[in-house]
């Protein structure tokens, strides 16, 4: 694709002014309006189209990227009716020679005619000539492609060859009317200062970094995570990374979406909720019971709040609809202040009743934003065994949602906790812990977390001890995510585990060779010194029996891994 030349922007209003003298400002700023508009367009187009791979370009910046197309995308959507447009033109300009220009559907009529209300003072000949502007074409060649589309508009029959199209214009605005008495309202327009500076989205959980500015936090613990110590809004030095919850415009957040009518958190219509194949289920459940419960879990009485906190904890664990109830009555927010009890097995009740509680997705997101994974992360590393194992289970429910991965990961003490349980958990306790460890490493910003709070120390032990065969498998498939980064490879090779990974080719059961395999893989992908390694002690022989009769993905992996050798030797 083309690169929109500076000359082209800067030349913008001098353009306008040659061809339309008599263009007022209002005029020209629309102009303007659809030009931008079609950079955005082209900007998102083009960076969709960078081959990452080829380059190999790091997930950290990947990242970054998809972040900036997103944003492109949502600033180039504003006005829909243009982008199909761009997108005829584009091809007719870059992609196909003009007599091949197929139009498949009646997009364009549909542009032609300007369905779309807020349109019709810019037409489509004019968005013709501005797109073909940016893109350094002459107006005679901007006719050109205008007419290309609308003859082969009434060749397919989708246009009228009698009319111009201004009366297609005209004929579309004396309709107008019509279209917007019976169109259905749009969303409410989203206030600016309650959007994030990054995601452009409504934001959820609103924080507040050094420089004083307000941003979701899962994108600006993304963007922290990629290694940012700026404030994206200001370009400060962030003098500390704390993240400060902005609780008084999250207040208004909510109240803003009460007053709009913005679906609630946990998706119900008047007790009932919303299946995935669009009927409805009636919830059932002894709501004045539940009720009474949650009053309990605030009595001055320690007694009565165990009762009611073991009491919830039974009922959430057996239904659906109790957890939806239990959360309708605001049980949530009061079960994770008990999380910092005096008495353990209120905390041990607590946190269970918030682990059987987050089952249900929609509980989720107020789990989150109640605040509970300070407090968890207090019970992972000092409460009683089953409150820690069950810290540990929520903890991994919760990080099912990608952006929980982010926040989990980002909050002091969280992976540092999860590493310390699967170091000297219980036997369930240290599985909880490795399924939370490898749900939250899924992110790649939380695998160098994991190594940094020593993660590399209990895996080893779990592979070099035959009395841990039980969680070698663990084990394995959290290190296949670890090596995924550079610095994961880099701590797993100098932890000497590459001949602790070959013996299990030779011993383990299939899935931990299929595993084993992978692992070796990643390591020694263009990295002669770790191929060398493997070559010296001995990896050919069971790679060669691997690649013969392992599983299908074993397979793959071990031949890959066996060509990288063949290659080597011939060198």
């Amino acid at each position: 694709m083309p690169p929109i030349s500076p000359q082209h922007i800067t030349c913008w209003y001098e353009l306008l002014n040659k061809r339309e003298g008599n263009l007022n400002l209002d005029m020209i700023n629309k102009h303007m309006a659809v030009q931008c508009q079609y950079a955005t367009w082209q900007l998102e187009k083009t960076l969709g189209n960078l081959p990452s791979d080829y380059f190999d370009i790091s997930d950290e910046v990947q990242e970054q990227v998809e972040l900036v197309r997103a944003q492109l995308r949502r600033a180039a959507e504003k006005d829909k009716s243009n982008l199909q447009i761009f997108s005829e033109i584009y091809d007719i300009l870059f992609h196909v020679r003009c007599e091949e220009v197929m139009l498949q559907s009646s997009s364009c009529h549909k542009a032609l005619k300007n369905d779309n209300p807020g349109h019709a003072d810019i037409d489509f000949q004019k968005i013709i000539v501005l797109v073909a502007e940016v893109n350094g074409r002459s107006e005679p060649e901007a006719k050109e492609i205008e007419s290309i589309l609308l003859g082969r508009l009434q060749k397919a029959g989708l246009g009228d060859p009698d009319k111009t199209v201004g009366d297609d214009m005209k004929s579309s605005n004396d309709a107008q009317k019509t279209f917007d008495e019976i169109k259905k309202p749009d969303s409410p327009e989203i206030p600016r200062d309650f959007r994030c500076p990054i995601s452009l989205e409504l934001m959820r959980d609103p924080v507040i970094v050094a420089t004083g500015q307000t941003y979701e936090r899962s994108s600006i613990q993304r963007w922290i995570d990629c290694g940012n110590r700026s404030c994206p809004k200001t370009q400060q030095k962030l003098q500390h990374l704390t993240l400060t919850p902005n609780y008084v415009l999250r207040s208004l957040i909510m109240q803003w979406c009460e007053e709009n009518g913005i679906q609630r958190p946990h998706g119900l219509t008047s007790g009932r909720i919303r299946k995935s194949n669009g009927s409805y289920h009636e919830i059932c459940g002894d709501t004045a019971k539940i009720e009474a419960l949650v009053h309990s879990l605030s009595s001055s009485s320690m007694e009565e709040q165990r009762s009611a906190a073991a009491e919830i904890r039974s009922l959430a664990k057996r239904s659906t609809d109790n957890r939806i109830l239990i959360a309708e009555a605001g049980a949530i927010p009061v079960l994770v202040t008990l999380l910092s009890a005096d008495d353990p097995k209120i905390q041990e009740h607590a946190v269970t009743s918030i682990l059987n509680l987050s089952i249900y997705d929609n509980n989720k997101g107020i789990i989150m934003l109640a605040g509970a994974i300070p407090p968890m992360i207090k019970i992972l590393n000092s409460g009683n065994m089953e409150a820690r194992e069950n810290a540990a289970a929520a903890i991994f429910s919760l990080s099912l949602v990608d952006e929980n991965k982010i926040t989990i990961g980002g909050t002091p003490g969280a992976v540092e906790s999860l590493v310390k349980l699967l170091q000297n958990g219980s036997p369930r306790g240290k599985k909880d812990a490795a399924t939370a460890l490898f749900n939250l490493c899924i992110y790649h910003g939380n695998k160098v977390r994991a190594v940094w709070a020593g993660i590399l120390t209990p895996l080893l032990d779990m592979l070099k001890d035959p009395s841990s065969n039980c969680m070698t498998d663990e084990a394995l498939t959290i290190l296949s995510v670890l090596v995924s980064h550079q610095e994961g490879k880099v701590a797993v090779v100098k932890a000497n585990m590459i001949p602790l990974l070959i013996d299990l080719l030779r011993t383990s059961q299939p899935r931990n060779k299929e595993n084993s395999a992978a692992i070796l893989l990643a390591l020694c992908k263009k990295n002669h010194e770790n191929l060398e390694c493997i070559a010296r002690l001995g990896a050919l022989i069971p790679l060669t029996e691997l690649a013969r009769s392992g599983t299908d993905r074993a397979k793959r992996k071990a031949t890959s891994l066996l060509e990288h050798l063949n290659k080597l030797q011939t060198h």
